[in-house]
């Protein structure tokens, strides 16, 4: 009597068709969830790490030169010299974070359409040297804030690094309080120039960039949700928690708020001072550039707020005629 293993197949040794079946699938389920490396200079270590510190955001960090600006003491070589070295705190603490962010969400980065090309969750940048170097330039940056500034500049700029660490870590995943620490990096960039200076702070400008942050934060939100499709969380696991309708609203409040604040602002008199034409004619193309940037959050291709006014010709130019107005207004115009 034949073996019962000859006729119906032994368990044990699959047949080469199947065999071949199942590599092939395999096969094909790695290839799908690899990394696709960039090539060039994207693809080397250095490129890399020059990427994932994403040096077109440290345009961001311009905001240091916000409350210097509008007080008109930009003009001393001094006040130059330390608004640079702010800048370059705020870039090197930034940097750390990017590094530590994307080495903590470099898996789940891989399932996003745009973040899978980040270079540590393409391969090109190692989990372990992201976090080193992380771990390295967060400490740093607090540290030479301490030693090369002032005591309140040096606050704000510690304050920052240990809020986004822990952004990292935990917030991002607590409702609401992650676009509240978001916005609140924006206003410490804002707020670190005048303290490096000892330059008050006024309310209407505390409340214009606070709520424009946050108008900001949440139509990257809104355009991110419109992006994976309500429900759907990508890399973000919180949006699965916020509704479409719901981030609309907040992004829709804060640019009301800040938009109101800022006319309070330039229809108001300062100490009995009279008002300067140029700073009620700022007005209109502040106005102007809020609604033009509206559109892309309304679309859902509102990405980083830098990366839509670089590409982006007609609000680059509205904005740059805000620029003129303001500085007009700053001289007393």
């Amino acid at each position: 009597m034949a073996d019962r293993s000859t006729l119906t197949g032994s368990p044990m040794a699959p047949s080469p068709g199947r065999d071949a079946e199942s590599s092939g699938a395999a096969s094909a389920t790695a290839a799908a969830t690899a990394p696709l490396r960039p090539h060039g200079f994207a693809g080397t270590l250095a490129g890399g790490l020059l990427l994932t510190v994403r040096p077109r955001q440290w345009v961001k960090n311009l905001l240091v030169v916000a409350a210097p600006a509008a007080a008109g003491q930009l003009a001393a070589v001094h006040t130059v010299l330390e608004l640079a070295l702010v800048f370059a705190l705020f870039t090197a603490a930034a940097s750390a974070v990017y590094l530590l962010n994307d080495a903590r969400d470099a898996e789940a980065d891989r399932a996003h359409p745009d973040k899978c090309r980040r270079p540590v969750a393409a391969g090109t940048v190692p989990v372990p040297l992201a976090y080193a170097l992380g771990a390295l330039l967060a400490p740093a940056s607090a540290v030479a804030a301490a030693l090369l500034c002032n005591t309140a500049t040096a606050a704000v700029l510690t304050g920052y690094v240990v809020m986004q660490i822990a952004y990292c870590l935990r917030l991002k995943r607590v409702l609401v309080v992650d676009l509240a620490v978001v916005t609140a990096g924006f206003v410490m960039r804002a707020m670190s120039g005048g303290l490096a200076l000892d330059i008050p702070l006024s309310r209407w400008f505390l409340i214009t960039a606070g709520f424009g942050a946050l108008f900001m934060v949440a139509g990257k939100r809104y355009s991110e949700a419109l992006l994976m499709g309500e429900g759907e969380g990508g890399t973000r696991a919180l949006l699965r928690e916020y509704t479409v309708g719901y981030l609309r609203f907040v992004w829709q409040l804060a640019a009301g708020v800040a938009v109101l604040a800022y006319c309070l602002w330039a229809l108001g008199t300062d100490a009995g001072a009279g008002v300067s034409l140029c700073r009620q004619l700022s007005m209109v193309p502040l106005i102007c550039a809020v609604l033009r940037y509206a559109v892309f959050i309304d679309r859902g291709t509102a990405g980083s707020p830098e990366d839509v006014l670089l590409r982006d010709r007609p609000l680059a130019v509205t904005a740059g005629c805000w620029g003129l107005l303001y500085g007009l207004s700053v001289m007393g115009l």
